[in-house]
């Protein structure tokens, strides 16, 4: 039992100066802050409270949401006023006032009440706009396009025996949609909802709208097209205005192009747009402009543009003034009226944005026409290139990850040809950048006219940074980099394997690295897109196919690449890591039925509760090359997952109050566990299919192990590493699992020695190799991707290992903090950060001559156990004060202390 008086010791103890009263910040709706295009109906509202004092937790609130941001001044909430609420929740808090209507704007504003008798008074105030909730919002926009392809001609990825090479049209069109429109009184507020497919670029009065890049987001498009709402207010003016769209291929439409690289052939239909323009007056009236027949179109200069092959523009084709007002359409025709997906949803995601800027850090000349630009970062992106020439000039740029022996391009393991091609339209100095597809690269090749500039813009989804981790260790610090430049590259509008030759959804990656990436980033609105995307793709007898959205069928090796249940587990495993994280009970509901379907093909598939199908422990180290796996026998990682799946689902039965499922799930689960050790369990050896690192570290972390057994199984997991000379060999599905029972079971020593080190495949050999993001294979090959980020599990380990941030087992959301920094040789110090849904969790420490310093942050609303290395003889202090070791609790060779919020300071003096 933890000590009463330290918890005691450590409530009196508050930071001076206090006079900062408690204060409610980041106030969010649906994770965002002023969103528009919320269609939830009831909406989550969020805050964080922010005090200088120590302990502070909520005991009420008041939330106010009118129509009017006049009446919220008078605090009037017209349309909610929930009166003071007893209740600690500051997140998932659901609007509960009257019925939302489409398409407009509310406002609100919350004050709280904490446990030391203070009131926040009200905060400012925030907005959401909704969104449109049905067709009928929008108020009768059609989908127009240039032309339309027959239904005939159509491909779609049901169609498995067209997916490459049958059929198939090379449509080289890129419309430009244009309408004129005329303002004349004063606008309060105007919002563009608009959908272009593939993708579009909106334009009024001669400027692009916003900073996106790929709008819309990527789906499952026989189901669903996303729509973009963007506040125009100020685009528009008194008089004459022009509505310009730009329209582009993306995955709805992949040209058969034999001349370019095409991974897969899907075409949907030919590019097509949807918008309704609301504008709302000063004198309370309003008017809507919608997409309809009025509409002009006519091509544009893009003459080809593929997301698997590349972009070419003649800006001999350029039409000067296109979308301003008073342009001449002689020559543009109506635009046609035709169909579009069945639903129209919101982009809930964060668009994707451009980032970093790279300039060239060496360039190579080839020959007279042709140079290499090393721009020293491998990364997803586009390019900007500046050129001056005669009209009719032409430069090619062909983008890759790494070089040929004699300096030029490779394309190799990465889709060929891609390239980017630009004609000059011959007037000065010409500047471009391609709108509608992009690619991994670090080296550009510049081939015929040479660029008077050229630089690669790196291209991600706009997700805000969650954590931030930095140690003295200089190898750790470039392989959290390295991973990271993984993560960034193929976060786009889902989460792929790469940005080159697949841009795919491969799925196991989404649980595999999501602590990875969800301590790094703020990804509550992108993973759940995923989370839609996999109830989209699932099909009728229950399966989750291997990629989502499933863009192709693959049938290569029979079902391997559609059906292994690490991948499409998914489906279960990443709505419960969800709730963990953010305490979001809708996105469970709303998954569940996917989820109990999925168990149920599972079962189906099943011999002798055994799945022994698909690809195993992908890309582990054995002595063939990379892919399926070597050293793990199949049926152990997919029948283990398919245990942690029926365990977890009898966690979200309760939740859900299914009490029959929770009977059901944990029967099956006695039964595969039954059989799981039965056929891979050898007694006499204490080891798991053979006893490779991935079968013994699957077994103990999903508690298939028998109590008695979990020492010796352990124990043969070290040996492994050991007798490899602290070496590696999980691949894509174990490693993590590796990791984390290395961590929990107080090896973090044995972590450090197998990833400090370059001369054996992994993370330092990479480096060594001279990777600048993680690459596909532990051994860097040249013959695969070299930017992808399927095995960075590691970074997990900086943030809950090395950092200590972890949550309490049980707790939700990070309502209850465990500090438990991992104290191991060769690293003196460590600053890890994580922004939780209360708020931001930090620490810092050194070792150092005997002593060990812990600094730690604990957000306001929530509790903290801090477990300190400390043994019974050694001094500890907080702040100056020295605690009494008589009342302190030690486990582990761990001091345990328990603290409310605020900052502490930690000593641990060795005697």
């Amino acid at each position: 039992m933890r000590s009463s008086f330290l918890i005691l010791s450590l409530l009196l103890v508050s930071l001076t100066g206090y006079s900062q009263l408690l204060k409610s910040e980041n106030l969010r709706c649906e994770y965002k802050i002023n969103p528009v295009g919320i269609e939830n109906a009831e909406p989550r509202l969020s805050w964080e409270l922010v005090s200088d004092q120590r302990n502070v937790l909520q005991e009420a609130y008041h939330i106010l949401v009118s129509d009017n941001p006049a009446l919220l001044k008078k605090n009037i909430g017209n349309i909610w006023d929930s009166r003071k609420v007893s209740s600690s929740g500051s997140i998932q808090v659901v609007y509960k006032g009257k019925p939302l209507s489409a398409a407009k704007m509310y406002y609100w504003k919350v004050m709280v009440w904490d446990n030391l008798n203070h009131s926040s008074g009200w905060s400012s105030v925030q907005q959401w706009q909704t969104g449109l909730f049905s067709q009928k919002d929008w108020k009768g926009a059609r989908w127009i396009a240039y032309e339309v392809m027959a239904d005939s001609a159509r491909i779609l990825p049901s169609h498995e025996g067209k997916r490459d090479k049958n059929g198939g049209t090379n449509n080289d069109v890129l419309p430009l949609l244009r309408k004129e429109i005329s303002i004349k009184k004063k606008i309060s507020r105007a919002t563009f909802y608009i959908s272009g497919l593939g993708h579009f670029e909106l334009r009024i009065n001669g400027r692009k709208v916003g900073d996106h890049f790929l709008d819309p987001g990527w789906t499952n498009y026989e189901k669903q097209a996303l729509y973009v709402p963007f506040d125009v207010t100020n685009e528009l003016k008194s008089g004459k205005n022009a509505l310009g769209v730009m329209l582009g291929n993306g995955f709805y439409y992949i040209p058969k192009q034999k001349k370019r690289f095409r991974k897969l052939l899907t075409q949907y239909g030919y590019p097509k747009m949807i918008c309704r323009l609301q504008i709302n007056y000063n004198d309370g009236s309003s008017e809507d402009m919608i997409s309809n027949e009025s509409w002009k179109s006519a091509p544009g200069p893009l003459t080809f543009s593929s997301i698997y092959g590349g972009e070419d523009y003649d800006a001999t084709k350029e039409k000067k003034g296109w979308d301003l007002p008073g342009f001449g359409e002689a020559g543009w025709k109506r635009c046609i009226i035709t169909n579009g997906p069945p639903q129209l949803n919101a982009q809930a995601a964060d668009p994707l944005k451009v980032f970093e800027v790279f300039q060239p850090q060496q360039i190579t000349e080839i020959s007279n026409r042709s140079r290499v630009y090393d721009l020293g970062q491998n990364s997803s992106g586009i390019i900007r290139i500046s050129v001056k020439g005669k009209k009719g000039d032409t430069v090619r740029v062909t983008p890759s990850e790494l070089l040929n022996t004699n300096g030029t391009v490779t394309q190799k393991a990465t889709g060929s040809p891609f390239y980017f091609t630009y004609i000059l339209k011959g007037d000065g100095l010409e500047t471009w950048e391609p709108r509608f597809t992009y690619y991994g690269f670090r080296y550009l090749q510049v081939d015929g006219l040479q660029p008077v500039a050229i630089s690669g813009l790196h291209t991600r989804n706009a997700a805000e940074q969650a954590g931030a981790f930095r140690s003295d260790n200089v190898l750790f610090n470039k392989t959290a980099t390295l991973i990271d430049w993984a993560i960034r590259s193929n976060m786009a509008s889902i989460f792929t394997d790469c940005p080159h030759r697949e841009k795919l959804g491969w799925l196991e990656e989404l649980h595999l690295m999501g602590s990875s990436v969800r301590y790094n980033y703020q990804v509550q609105n992108l993973l759940g897109k995923s989370i839609k995307d996999m109830e989209m793709a699932q099909v009728a007898n229950g399966l989750i196919p291997e990629i989502s959205p499933e863009f192709t069928v693959f049938t290569w090796g029979g079902d391997m690449f559609r059906d292994s249940p690490e991948w499409g587990s998914s489906s279960v495993i990443v709505p419960w890591y969800f709730y963990e994280w953010y305490g979001d009970k809708k996105i469970l509901s709303e998954a569940y039925p996917m989820m109990k379907k999925y168990i149920s093909y599972l079962q189906s598939k099943a011999q002798d509760h055994i799945l022994s199908q698909g690809l195993g422990d992908w890309y582990d180290l054995g002595p063939n090359p990379p892919g399926v796996s070597q050293l793990t026998p199949m049926g152990v990682t997919g029948t283990a997952i398919y245990y942690y799946n029926l365990n977890i689902m009898q966690k979200i039965a309760a939740i859900m109050g299914q009490e029959q499922d929770i009977v059901q799930y944990k029967k099956m689960a006695e039964e595969v566990k039954l059989s799981f050790n039965k056929k891979f369990f050898d007694a006499k050896t204490n080891n798991y299919g053979g006893g490779s690192q991935t079968a013994n570290a699957m077994a103990v972390y999903m508690q298939l192990v028998s109590h008695e057994d979990k020492k010796a199984v352990v124990a043969n997991i070290v040996a492994d590493i050991k007798k490899r000379n602290s070496s590696l060999t999980s691949g894509d599905i174990g490693y993590r699992y590796l990791l984390r029972v290395l961590e929990d079971e107080g090896y973090s020593d044995l972590i450090y020695e197998m990833n400090s080190r370059d001369d054996v495949p992994g993370y330092g050999y990479q480096l060594a190799h001279g990777a600048t993001a993680l690459t596909e294979s532990w051994q860097a090959l040249p013959t695969v991707s070299n930017n992808h980020f399927m095995l960075g599990h590691l970074l997990e380990w900086f943030y809950s290992g090395l950092g200590g941030i972890r949550q309490e087992e049980k707790s939700v959301a990070f309502k209850a903090i465990k500090i438990h920094p991992e104290v191991v040789k060769g690293v003196n110090s460590a600053e890890t950060s994580y922004h939780s849904p209360y708020g931001q969790v930090a620490t810092a420490w050194k070792n150092d001559d005997g002593a060990f310093d812990l600094s730690v942050a604990i957000p306001a609303n929530t509790t903290s156990t801090i477990y300190l290395p400390a043994a019974q003889s050694d001094r500890i202090y907080e702040g100056n004060q020295l605690l009494d070791q008589k009342n302190v609790v030690y486990e582990n060779g761990r001091a345990v202390i328990s603290a409310g919020s605020g900052k502490y300071r930690f000593k641990v003096l060795k005697k």
